[in-house]
């Protein structure tokens, strides 16, 4: 079992906890992911490694809790501890000297970008991030963004903190009015990984995308996570999470995210009246 360190709210319904998990710390490169199962009744699900330290032996992890196992998993203080956490997972990011290198973060995606532009600034490149949320208040991991990149440019939908728009729109508006870029790493809600994406494709950037679907065992086994790239079916776990953003089919992927909304709609009733009734 893993021993919940620290915990600390980064915006309403999300967290970041800090548990004890050395052998992970150990081995754990950018980009991977670990499998996350809260106590026996729960669902496996993954969550990105955002931070770790093989010194101490501790994990970083960041969520949003929206369903049943990562609302759990929220309501767990300091000490309480988690059954299982299998990592690190996925291939680890490749990073090279590209030279300008812009990192894009979205919501919940953000912890994710953290560690990609930390390890890209760390391989010589100049570093560019982009963060944005739907308003300030969900915006998270600011000022360590701030402090990995050489320039952060932020967006919100609503014009609440920075450029009012999208990451995406930001993006664009970095390629065509003054910037040459030589690499984009995206990560964050389908919609805007696609937008990213076709912003980029104009130019012929070299364009990464880390996705997130719908994962069981997280070592190809239960084939949950298969997705289209370049017209062949890959499953994320095991051949990603990483892949080239302009031969992702993110329309077939936003269709299988959608795949147990029911179910998890009403495990979510089923978690609120059992309280309620408490």
């Amino acid at each position: 079992m893993f021993e919940v360190k620290d915990t600390r709210v980064l915006a309403p319904g999300i967290k970041q906890f800090v548990v004890d998990a050395p052998t992970i710390a150990r081995k754990a490169r950018p980009g991977q992911f670990v499998i996350v199962r809260v106590d026996e009744f729960g669902e496996r699900f993954p969550l990105t490694l955002v931070d770790w330290n093989a010194q101490t032996g501790v994990i970083v992890l960041v969520f949003q809790e929206v369903g049943v196992s990562t609302r759990k998993l929220g309501a767990l203080n300091v000490g309480e501890r988690i059954l299982d956490i299998v990592g690190p997972l996925g291939n680890a990011a490749e990073d090279a000297r590209y030279g300008t290198a812009v990192v894009v973060g979205g919501g919940v995606g953000i912890p994710l970008a953290l560690p990609r532009a930390r390890s890209l600034r760390a391989s010589g490149n100049r570093v560019i991030g982009i963060i944005g949320a739907r308003s300030a208040d969900l915006l998270i991991l600011e000022q360590e963004m701030k402090a990995a990149c050489h320039e952060l440019l932020v967006a919100t939908d609503d014009g609440s903190r920075g450029m009012k728009g999208f990451t995406s729109d930001v993006l664009r508006e970095l390629l065509v009015q003054r910037m040459h870029v030589d690499y984009v790493f995206a990560v964050g809600p389908v919609p805007m990984m696609r937008a990213v994406a076709e912003a980029t494709r104009p130019f012929g950037i070299k364009t990464v995308v880390s996705l997130n679907p719908i994962m069981v065992d997280g070592t190809g086994m239960c084939g949950s996570c298969r997705v289209s790239v370049g017209g062949k079916t890959r499953f994320a776990c095991v051949d990603g999470p990483e892949f080239d953003g302009h031969e992702v089919d993110f329309r077939e992927l936003g269709v299988r995210l959608q795949t147990y909304v029911k179910e998890e709609r009403l495990a979510l009733e089923h978690l609120q009246r059992s309280c309620r009734c408490k």
